[in-house]
Parts: structure tokens; C-alpha cells; sequence
């Protein structure tokens, strides 16, 4: 499968949208760096700031936009920032816990069916209710299958996949209180592979995650994924070629910050 002229479309014209809204309203929050400008010229740092703040706006407004583009392209239904409405009884709560502190602690192996299996023999049937972790910043469901994604991040630290870890555990809880028959993956999406073309072997997966089950998707096999389909490549391109237009107007804003 390949990206569909209109989907190719509708992602350049939310790249374009995202980084002429960005430009228009950025404004370096520090004016007077006297000796980072000597050093680096006020131009290059006022990029080098600009891409910081780029980074942030990749989540919400970029990474998951495009993942819900390419997954409904494909046929599939996608939303993001859904809300996974459910309730966590006090006993499978008490569970997940020890989960968790036995995955933490080297004490269990990882095993997402495994994992699943248990929280599904022994959820209780719970009310429709908004949770503090109902956010998911994904939706995607392929079939009967229902993925919800938390898309994070190149290089989490160690502390925030542990976090992520628990919340994919009570995402699976928050779900099957609803219905225990439910087809149900929680999942991480990390979009790109910082250490390309090395694979992604973050220390910090290690014992928590069931990698061989894709419980964490990196870069190619995120996207194609949410695609149903080998899109990795003409993505990029859909990126650079949003890029190219988008050059002349770059660099005549950085051209103003430099000129100030």
C-alpha cells in the first residue's frame, strides 16, 4: 500500500499550516544574549531556538495528526487525544501494581498477551467513567483490533518509561472493565529512530517491555503500522517536499530576528 494522493495532501497541508502558524507567532523569549549572538550570530541562535520550540509543537499538532491521517487513509478507524473512558476495581488496581513492581524489580519477564490475559480474568465490570490516565494520545483500530498509543519522545529517560509502562497496564484495565471481550494493545510510538541505522536498543526498555510483541513501535514500524501498509519513505518525502516550500519563507523570517 502506498500513501493515497489525498492523504499525501492533507499531511503536507497540516506541515505547512503548523510551521507558518509557528512562524508568525515566534518570538524568541530571550532577546539579549550577547555572548551566545558573538559566539553563534543572533540568526543561527534564533533557529536553534526556534527548532526547540518546534519540538514541542511535533506532538499533539504534528505526530499524532499525521498518525491518524495515515491510519484513516488505510481504511482504519484513528482519533487522537481520545478519551478511554473506564473504572479499575480495587483488586485488579492492587494487581497491576504488583505487575509493575515485579517487571521494575527483574522479578517477571514481560509478556504483553501474558500481562493482558491476567488484567482480563480478573477486571470487574466498571462504570463508564473518566480516569486520570483516560487520555491516549492515539486511537487506532485495525479490524476488531483497538490500539492506543502513547506517542513519546526519541530518548525517554528511565524514569518516564517506567511511568509509561504502568500506564499502559491500567490503559488495558480501563478498557476491558468495559467489556471483557474487547480486542484491546496499549502500545508506545516512538516516531523516528535517533540511532539510525543502528536498531533502537534504549537501555531503559529493558525488562519492562514486551518488545518482540511490539508493545514499543520505533520510527518505520510505528508508521507503517498505523498505515496498514510500507508508507515509511513516501512520508518522508511528503516531509521534505512541505519542506522546500516552506524554505524561502524560514529563512526570510530568521533573516528579520537577525536583522533586529
Amino acid at each position: 500500500m502506498t500513501i493515497s494522493e489525498g492523504t499525501a495532501a492533507s499531511i503536507h497541508n497540516l506541515l505547512t499550516r503548523v510551521v507558518r502558524g509557528k512562524l508568525k507567532k515566534y518570538n524568541p523569549e530571550t532577546k539579549h544574549m550577547p555572548f551566545h549572538f558573538r559566539l553563534l550570530g543572533r540568526d543561527r541562535y534564533a533557529m536553534f531556538s526556534f527548532m526547540q520550540s518546534m519540538n514541542t509543537t511535533f506532538g499533539i499538532s504534528v505526530w499524532e495528526q499525521v498518525a491518524v491521517l495515515l491510519a484513516q487513509g488505510a481504511g482504519n478507524h484513528a482519533e487522537s487525544q481520545f478519551t478511554l473512558m473506564g473504572e479499575v476495581d480495587s483488586a485488579t488496581e492492587e494487581m497491576i501494581q504488583d505487575m509493575y513492581y515485579g517487571l521494575r524489580k527483574a522479578e517477571i519477564a514481560p509478556s504483553k498477551s501474558g500481562e493482558t490475559e491476567q488484567i482480563r480474568n480478573a477486571i470487574a465490570e466498571g462504570r463508564e467513567l473518566n480516569d486520570p490516565d483516560s487520555r491516549v494520545d492515539v486511537m487506532v483500530r485495525i479490524g476488531r483490533q483497538e490500539n492506543y498509543f502513547d506517542i513519546t519522545s526519541a530518548k525517554p529517560n528511565k524514569k518516564e518509561f517506567v511511568a509509561l509502562k504502568l500506564k499502559l497496564l491500567r490503559w488495558t484495565a480501563l478498557r476491558l472493565s468495559q467489556g471483557t471481550d474487547a480486542e484491546v494493545f496499549t502500545r508506545i510510538g516512538i516516531p523516528y529512530n535517533p540511532y539510525h541505522p543502528e536498531p533502537y536498543e534504549r537501555w531503559t526498555l529493558r525488562g519492562l517491555f514486551d518488545l518482540d510483541s511490539k508493545e514499543v513501535m520505533v520510527g518505520a514500524g510505528f508508521w507503517n503500522f498505523v498505515a496498514s501498509g510500507d508508507v515509511y519513505d513516501e512520508l518522508l518525502d511528503v516531509f521534505e517536499h512541505a519542506g522546500n516550500e516552506l524554505r524561502e519563507e524560514i529563512d526570510a523570517r530568521f533573516a528579520e530576528l537577525r536583522d533586529r
